[in-house]
């Protein structure tokens, strides 16, 4: 089903379609524990869970990991004919699942599919000795789904079939919250998928930026955010522009095969020690020059933060009519470019840096220029 087949009348968010915030997000890996070693020793995620053979999951390896209010779950098909093979085979290693927690998976599967969601999966009922949890699934951009999970009270480390896990092993590197998910879609379908949220879950469109706002003299892109009316979730979209070469977007669809996230923002407390961590445990940054940090320093005006640090460590700097932020991205976190992850503080502000567009644009199709990809 198109996202822009006709269906019932939105929801208003927060009301008819609560959505009580982020619950996991779920990546289908090669080798999912190779890629949990890598979280927990460069991003310092704790290992909290485990589903496999091992606890009666069959053909499935599955971890889960946590920091603050973040939680990741890694998972691997132990048969080669299993979906997740096939999903990583033409995706490489990405995100799957943006699952949300809502106080009723039921009511939510019926609202989305009465509203014209593709569904995923029929509301499922899952039990063990630390309660019982609801979850359902309908289908978004490329092969991406949005699960749907009533927890009701569940004490467990994620869902019943996970056994908890915990070597105090990582060291953690202050990421404490999603800040928001970010899906890449194709030339023309951006205005679809927006309609899409604003329809299925009532989601609102917080801000958009045309490619005049989103450009250099080479590449483009133009952008939506919806959100759920309160801030819990934000989830922008892009879509390529008209440009003189390749943009950013049109090199993630060509190596990830179709739409899908291309990068996840995640929020810290201390921007600066979380940076300076995560450098030392091997993370690249896209990097600006220090032209940058003149310009910024009169546009941004007093911050909280030490301005050498900033420059030191390449950390933008905006700031809105609520306030400013800090916000970093690191190079792909993989062998084909695509995912890639974002660190953000906010001190008020509640945009998403437009004023630091240039700069970055700029970095990355730097980046892209090195790969041969621009």
């Amino acid at each position: 089903m198109s996202a822009t087949e006709d269906a019932a009348a939105p929801g208003t968010p927060g009301e008819d379609f609560p959505v009580l915030g982020w619950d996991a997000i779920e990546f289908w890996v090669a080798n999912a524990k190779q890629a949990a070693h890598y979280y927990r020793s460069v991003f310092g995620f704790r290992l909290v869970g485990y589903a496999g053979p091992e606890t009666g999951v069959r053909g499935l390896a599955s971890y889960v990991l946590q920091q603050g209010g973040v939680r990741f779950v890694l998972t691997s098909a132990l048969r080669p004919d299993d979906p997740i093979n096939h999903h990583q085979a033409l995706h490489g290693d990405g995100i799957h699942d943006v699952a949300f927690e809502v106080p009723d998976a039921g009511e939510s599967f019926r609202l989305a599919t009465d509203r014209g969601a593709t569904p995923h999966l029929e509301p499922e009922v899952l039990e063990d000795e630390h309660g019982k949890v609801v979850v359902s699934a309908i289908r978004a951009y490329g092969d991406t789904i949005h699960s749907f999970v009533q927890r009701d009270g569940y004490v467990g480390v994620h869902l019943p079939g996970y056994q908890p896990m915990d070597d105090g092993w990582a060291v953690p590197t202050r990421l404490s919250a999603i800040d928001h998910v970010v899906g890449n879609v194709e030339l023309g379908k951006m205005d679809e998928w927006a309609r899409f949220y604003e329809r299925v879950l009532g989601f609102k469109e917080f801000r958009h930026f045309s490619d005049a706002e989103i450009s250099t003299e080479y590449t483009a892109l133009m952008s939506k955010v919806l959100w759920d009316g309160v801030g819990r979730i934000k989830l922008p979209i892009n879509e390529p522009a008209e440009g003189r070469k390749r943009s950013q977007i049109e090199e993630y669809l060509d190596f990830y095969r179709g739409p899908g996230v291309q990068h996840v923002a995640l929020s810290t407390p201390d921007i600066v020690a979380t940076v300076r961590h995560l450098r030392d445990n091997g993370i690249a940054f896209l990097g600006v020059p220090d032209e940058y940090y003149e310009d910024a320093r009169r546009r941004v005006g007093k911050v909280d933060e030490r301005w050498d640090d900033l420059q030191e460590l390449g950390i933008l700097v905006d700031r809105d009519d609520e306030g400013y932020l800090l916000q970093i991205f690191t190079e792909p976190v993989q062998d084909r470019p695509t995912l890639f992850y974002e660190i953000i503080q906010r001190h008020g502000a509640r945009g998403f840096g437009v004023g630091n567009f240039k700069a970055l644009f700029h970095a990355i199709e730097r980046a892209q220029d090195r790969r041969g990809n621009l």
